[in-house]
Order: structure tokens, then C-alpha cells, then sequence
């Protein structure tokens, strides 16, 4: 079977990545390397920054592996957070951490539309492809499920009536921003 790296310490991406992928690939995630180093991230878009980590690892390692970064982008708030959404409120801040300040910050807006995206960076024998996945939503006023990780408690997707963090793994991953990127590698790699 194929392996391939993915250059991620988050171990929920990892968790919905396998899902996504199943048995058709083997995902070796950092910690399995025994990888500790944090990962520079310090591009102004998702791309830059899928890219900067996938080519630190793949440098690194000499192996094929991909990267991601992913954003929540609200409308309200002229498309923040953004590239900067798993530390929007600060360096070590927690999910919670996170969410507060976003609602703090939608406090009393009715316009609360919004949308995840996600840019996956594959590196293949020292070449580069993106694949892109969007979902499109609407932020809530307070926290819905348990499930999940992120924004996910604060996350309707269009046409669904439960939060990210209420649905199972198997349906957000069937609609979802990481789910739809994901898809679209999978299928990539599958076609060689």
C-alpha cells in the first residue's frame, strides 16, 4: 500500500483524513515519525502556508506528503479569521478560546454567513498540486455538539439544520471543506 505523510500535528485532521481516505492509502501522520518540531506557518494565504509545510516535511524527509491549512472565513468580519483562524485569539489560545472571541465579536450581527476552506498541498517526488475544498455556512449564536473540533460547535453548514460538532464524523466528512479537498487528492492519487 502507498504511504504518504501528512504534515499535520493536529491529530482531529488526521482522524478525519483516515476516514475520508479508508484503507485505499496509508497515512503516516508526524507523531508516528516521531516528528516534534512545531511547523513554520507564517504565510498571509492558505496556500503559502499548505505549501510551507508540506516542502519543510517533504525537505525534511525526502518522502511524499501533503499539508493543509484551512480557514474560516466570515463575511461580517471582512473574511476573518481566516488564514489566521487556529490562533485568532492569540498564540496559545484554545478552540474555546477561539470561538469566544468570534462570538464576541458577530455579538448582535445578523449577518452571520460564512464559509470554511480548505487547501491541501501535495508533494510528489518534488513536485507540487493543490486541491481546494469549500463549505458554506452560517456562524450560530452560542455552541451546538459536542463532536468534532474548531469552530465545528458554531458551524451550520447551507441546508443542514445541526452544527459540525452534532453530526456524525462520516456525514460532515461528506460535505465538509476538508472532506471535499481531500476527495479530491484521493482521486488524484488513486488515478496513478
Amino acid at each position: 500500500m502507498r504511504e504518504i505523510i501528512f504534515a499535520t500535528h493536529n491529530k482531529h485532521k488526521v482522524e478525519e483524513i483516515r476516514q475520508v481516505i479508508g484503507n485505499k492509502i496509508q497515512i503516516t501522520s508526524l507523531a508516528e515519525l516521531g516528528e516534534k518540531k512545531d511547523i513554520p506557518e507564517t504565510g498571509d494565504t492558505l496556500k503559502e502556508n499548505a505549501r510551507q509545510k508540506a516542502e519543510y516535511i517533504y525537505n525534511r524527509y525526502n518522502k511524499d506528503c501533503f499539508a493543509d491549512d484551512t480557514g474560516l472565513e466570515v463575511d461580517a468580519l471582512g473574511g476573518r479569521p481566516g488564514v489566521y483562524s487556529a490562533r485568532y485569539a492569540g498564540a496559545k489560545c484554545s478552540f474555546d478560546d477561539n470561538i469566544d472571541k468570534l462570538l464576541d465579536e458577530l455579538d448582535g450581527n445578523t449577518n452571520r454567513k460564512a464559509r470554511f476552506r480548505t487547501v491541501i498541498c501535495l508533494i510528489e517526488n518534488g513536485k507540487e498540486k493543490f486541491f481546494e475544498g469549500e463549505c458554506k455556512g452560517v456562524i450560530t449564536t452560542e455552541r451546538y455538539g459536542k463532536k468534532g473540533f474548531g469552530y465545528d460547535p458554531v458551524f451550520i453548514p447551507d441546508g443542514y439544520g445541526e452544527s459540525f460538532a452534532e453530526m456524525s464524523g462520516e456525514d460532515k466528512n461528506k460535505i465538509s471543506h476538508r472532506g471535499i479537498a481531500t476527495r479530491k487528492l484521493i482521486d488524484y492519487l488513486l488515478q496513478k
